[in-house]
């Protein structure tokens, strides 16, 4: 198993402990308001809302990802998502970790 597929594995253990935040409104809120640690957004997401995002997250400061496509990041959680934050820093360690390598 690829440290990419452990990734995608991890965003389904983080969806069940409750630390993801989904959906485009719900996902910017997180990051106005400082909980959202890393938002992973899909690398074929459409052109305005990537622009959205990457402005965003450089302002706030919170870092984003775009290794993955709609299709995995919504078979890994579950559900339809393009775009999705973490709250919680310690899988956002892990997650780098992986991506790392």
């Amino acid at each position: 198993m690829t440290n990419s597929e452990r990734a995608l594995q991890l965003l389904g253990l983080v969806r069940r402990a409750g630390k993801l935040v989904t959906g485009e409104s719900f996902v910017m809120a997180a990051v106005r308001d400082g909980s959202a640690k890393m938002v992973l957004m899909a690398n074929d997401a459409g052109k305005t809302s990537q622009k959205h995002f990457r402005d965003k997250t450089a302002s706030y400061d919170v870092q984003l990802n775009e290794d993955f496509t709609k299709d995995q990041l919504s078979t890994a959680i579950g559900s339809a998502r393009t775009v999705i934050a973490i709250t919680d820093p310690g899988f956002v360690r892990k997650l780098q970790q992986l991506l790392a390598k």
